[in-house]
């Protein structure tokens, strides 16, 4: 009796065993397989147009942009110092002294620098895709996907998508969830302007009508950056 219950225990723990490895190897290729799918992703996101992603600017529900007056070039502020925009999401304006890096083209809520080092962006011709920090990870996932893809040649890759939460600022009009953002250049009086346009969906279309109507040329500092 004893040695049938010994084969018993020993059978159970091999079969424990096996379960184990197994599942240990599921879980390796697993962890092995999530970077190379989404190597794949970025790959497949790279070789297609920002307009491919999202719904048609028509279906966007997309306001008319605004035209904001801007000022606040090269007024660098203190880090840490909390600037109270006149409007949300900021379209121009007193900043921090180093701006977002120029290779990150997108963020979320865990990596994003605070909103006055992107308005610093910009200031050097950057069209900043804002997004509420409350849409579903749907599409966030599409966002993200958008900012990897091919610009249009008015950007001159000079592009951010981050995350801005409504305590940020002024809250946003109702039934929009994306927001994008440009700060023109000043005229012949001085005088320049921030650009806003609020869109209900997310639109690769909309985006890159916008970046063609205010291109990064069309900048406080175009050369920087």
């Amino acid at each position: 009796m004893i040695e049938k219950m010994q084969r018993d225990q020993a059978r159970t723990d091999r079969r424990r065993t096996m379960l184990i490895v197994i599942a240990s190897i599921v879980i390796g290729l697993a962890i092995i397989a999530y970077p190379a799918i989404r190597l794949i992703q970025d790959s497949r996101a790279k070789n297609q147009a920002v307009s491919d992603f999202g719904v048609a600017a028509s279906a966007a529900s997309c306001d008319t942009p605004t035209n904001d007056d801007g000022g606040g070039t090269q007024d660098h502020r203190p880090d840490g110092e909390k600037i109270a925009y006149a409007v949300s999401p900021p379209s121009s304006g007193p900043h921090y002294a180093v701006w977002a890096p120029f290779d990150k083209k997108f963020y979320s809520m865990s990596d994003r620098p605070p909103v006055e080092n992107l308005v610093h962006n910009l200031e050097h011709g950057y069209t900043l895709l804002w997004y509420r920090d409350t849409l579903p990870k749907k599409e966030i996932d599409q966002i993200e996907k958008l900012a990897k893809a091919k610009l249009p040649d008015g950007s001159a890759n000079k592009f951010i998508a981050a995350p801005y939460k409504q305590s940020e600022g002024k809250g946003w009009p109702d039934g929009k969830n994306v927001a994008f953002a440009h700060w023109s250049a000043a005229d012949a009086k001085g005088k320049s302007l921030g650009h806003r346009q609020f869109c209900g969906s997310v639109s690769g279309e909309a985006l890159t009508n916008f970046i063609q109507k205010y291109p990064a040329t069309d900048s406080q500092e175009p050369n920087g950056g």
